[in-house]
């Protein structure tokens, strides 16, 4: 009992002294995300696959609210954004960054330490998470919903962040340059204001830590989707089975309307627990879909395995 609790405090311990680095560690960001049991990023985030993000795209903000809800994810959603191109959505893998108001003494620790880890020394700290994005990275950020005063990025960070990860950020705070921000092609944002104004009087304080955005926790290798009507932040472990579950809602709920317009059954019968006939009847059509099945047949027949409608 003595040796165990020793260890607990040895690796408590240890997660401290990794916590006042700049950026965690890979042992540091798979202890919070036990939960992926898939590929990871060098840097220890789960990779999720860039196909699930694409079929992920078609999924609405309120299936995937309700999905986590369900699984007792209640704070993972945020809204009343300012967005770059509203018209667009957003999915990829979340990097992190916290932002606070500046204090000299914690800020210049930050300085030194950021040197130690080799991150840029030239220009100011908000560069360093854009330094390391990777292709499929969506750039989270908690500054507080800083806007005067508080901006993030311009249209020169925001060249680079597409560059380097082919997507845009997350902001609970603001950017300047919006003009030239809409203006690069494929990049969009989630921004909560744009100011003229330059960065003044705040200070980058970790590099994939676990982040506030709202109300919304966040951890790095999230998931994010991010439309018109809000940004959902997605647990790496559970997008996989959120994805299929939307798929084959929106799929029984096309046959629904298909079968209603025909008045081949009653609006009680599809609004209600599916009959032996009806569930035969869908899974008949599924075989005989008109257009392409968003999934493969083996994840759609291992998705009716392991449920029981």
């Amino acid at each position: 009992m003595k040796m165990k609790l020793l260890l607990l405090a040895v690796t408590f311990l240890g997660l401290t002294l990794q916590a006042q680095k700049v950026g965690m560690s890979p042992e540091y960001i798979k202890s919070i995300t036990p939960d992926w049991t898939g590929e990871r990023l060098a840097d220890g985030r789960p990779k999720v696959s860039d196909a699930l993000l694409e079929r992920l795209k078609d999924l609405s903000v309120e299936e995937a609210w309700g999905y986590l809800r369900n699984k007792g994810y209640r704070n993972q959603f945020e809204n009343d954004w300012v967005i770059i191109d509203p018209s667009k959505a957003m999915t990829g893998r979340v990097l992190t960054a916290q932002y606070m108001p500046s204090r000299p003494d914690i800020e210049k620790y930050i300085k030194e330490e950021g040197k130690k880890e080799g991150r840029g020394q030239k220009g100011g700290t908000n560069s360093w998470p854009i330094d390391i994005l990777q292709s499929g990275d969506v750039y989270v950020a908690d500054s507080y919903g800083k806007v005067v005063d508080g901006t993030l990025i311009g249209d020169n960070l925001g060249n680079s962040i597409y560059a380097k990860s082919q997507r845009g950020v997350v902001f609970y705070g603001g950017v300047r340059d919006h003009e030239g921000l809409e203006e690069i092609e494929g990049f969009n944002g989630w921004i909560k204001g744009a100011d003229p104004s330059y960065i003044m009087d705040m200070m980058l304080t970790s590099i994939n830590a676990p982040i506030r955005i709202g109300r919304a926790t966040v951890l790095p290798g999230d998931v994010v989707l991010a439309k018109k009507y809000g940004v959902v932040f997605i647990p790496s472990h559970l997008v996989a089975d959120l994805v299929i579950n939307g798929e084959v809602t929106a799929l029984r709920d096309e046959f629904g309307h298909q079968r209603l317009k025909e008045k081949k059954y009653l609006a009680g019968q599809i609004d209600s627990q599916w009959t032996d006939e009806i569930k035969k009847d869908f899974m008949d059509w599924l075989k005989n879909y008109p257009g392409k099945l968003p999934m493969t047949q083996k994840e759609l027949d291992d998705y009716f395995k392991e449920r029981n409608w």
